[in-house]
């Protein structure tokens, strides 16, 4: 397979771009049985028609120098009124330098590229695929693997359709998202298989897709999750900010060997609101905790006590089966903004049998409904006396 040089492929896919972008519907070609070694470049629709088809056959491997990177994602798509990313092609961020040379690397940006998490070593913005300000988005067949981070990212995009993708990671990468929606409306997932693999002793990669502020209409269906962090909404609220999350919907999907199953976490001394979530019809593995909400959510060291909290509200788990390793059930709702309104029906969780330590259902200020008798028993949800109040969103 040949390999195009760095500058040869920036400047092919540059120039062949603007070209496709002059014509209405055209196809910027990927040939298959190449590969193309190509830096970070933004395929601008500032200047561009309608209805532009990026055929993907072949495949893109990113640069492994970080001062190639920069600070900014790798492939960006950005202020198109539709475009079409498919084909059988494979996007390749190579991260295991970001994973395996985390003390160089920090010695030589002096933590400018790094988050303070514990255990995000990777660039703070190195994504490998990233949509921005569009409209009319369809990635469908292609391969991403081995993003530093996020492998496939939507922001501030509408109208947005993913199916039958594959998105893969090693178990040595920390932090590295399937899907990452942020501020998008109207997005429909579904069909593909996401695995942010964890290794054995610890649970890296990260969530299989991960929902942030501003998200709205969403509806994932016949995803396969696993390994890694499973699906979630969250988090949310962090460092005093306000959320807003509405009408997400998960159903008809798998989710094996992950740490959580369907979970919405939030930081103290947020505010906004999370409201109109149905997760239905889902078959967890050997899943650590299948169904969780947290809204003492904190991925550092240590985290201070505050008593605003994003509001959550209008949460429906129905037919949820499977096997669980740790807990089946965990809802921590802050003291002063309860959740409210959280119903449970046809839960069906048993514990894995090769482990042997597991414990019961947790529920802290969690007010809700069980519309059936649930296995196991989760008899510390409370009736629900209070009426949601969202913060305006």
């Amino acid at each position: 397979m040949s390999v195009a040089t760095l500058s040869l492929s920036w400047q092919a896919f540059e120039a062949t771009w603007i070209e496709a972008c002059k014509v209405e519907g055209s196809v910027m070609m990927v040939p298959s049985d190449y590969d193309f070694l190509v830096g970070p470049i933004t395929f601008s629709g500032s200047h561009c028609e309608k209805n532009i088809v990026f055929q993907l056959d072949g495949r893109i491997i990113a640069p492994t120098n970080p001062k190639v990177w920069g600070v900014l994602q790798w492939l960006e798509f950005s202020k198109l009124n539709g475009i079409y990313v498919k084909g059988k092609g494979i996007i390749d961020g190579q991260g295991s330098v970001w994973w395996k040379n985390t003390p160089l690397l920090i010695e030589e940006y002096e933590g400018d590229y790094y988050s303070e998490e514990q255990d995000d070593y990777a660039p703070k913005i190195a994504l490998a695929l990233k949509f921005h300000g569009s409209f009319n988005v369809v990635v469908t067949g292609i391969t991403i693997q081995n993003s530093p981070k996020a492998h496939l990212k939507f922001d501030h995009c509408v109208a947005v359709q993913v199916y039958g993708i594959t998105v893969s990671s090693p178990g040595d990468s920390p932090n590295t998202d399937g899907i990452h929606l942020h501020n998008s409306q109207n997005v429909v997932i579904n069909s593909s298989d996401i695995a942010c693999v964890k290794t054995v002793t610890h649970y890296a990669g990260d969530d299989c897709i991960s929902i942030q502020t501003g998200s709205s209409a969403v509806f994932i269906h016949d995803v396969n999750c696993g390994p890694g962090h499973g699906f979630s909404i969250g988090g949310l609220g962090k460092d005093n900010t306000k959320a807003c999350v509405s009408n997400i919907t998960v159903q008809d999907s798998t989710l094996q060997n992950t740490m959580t199953g369907v979970r919405i976490k939030t930081w103290q001394g947020g505010s906004g609101s999370v409201h109109g979530i149905t997760f239905s019809n889902i078959h967890v593995s050997d899943v650590k905790i299948p169904i969780m909400i947290d809204q003492f959510y904190c991925d550092k060291r240590k985290c201070g006590n505050h008593t605003s909290a994003v509001a959550i509200s209008g949460v429906s788990y129905q037919s949820i089966e499977g096997t669980y390793s740790y807990k089946p059930v965990h809802f921590a709702c802050s003291d002063s903004v309860p959740c409210t309104g959280v119903s449970l029906a046809d839960i069906k969780l048993k514990p894995s049998l090769e482990k042997k330590h597991f414990y019961g259902p947790y529920c802290w200020e969690t007010y809700g409904e069980l519309r059936t008798n649930t296995t196991p028993p989760i008899d510390c949800i409370q009736p629900d006396k209070r009426i949601p109040s969202y913060d305006s969103c």
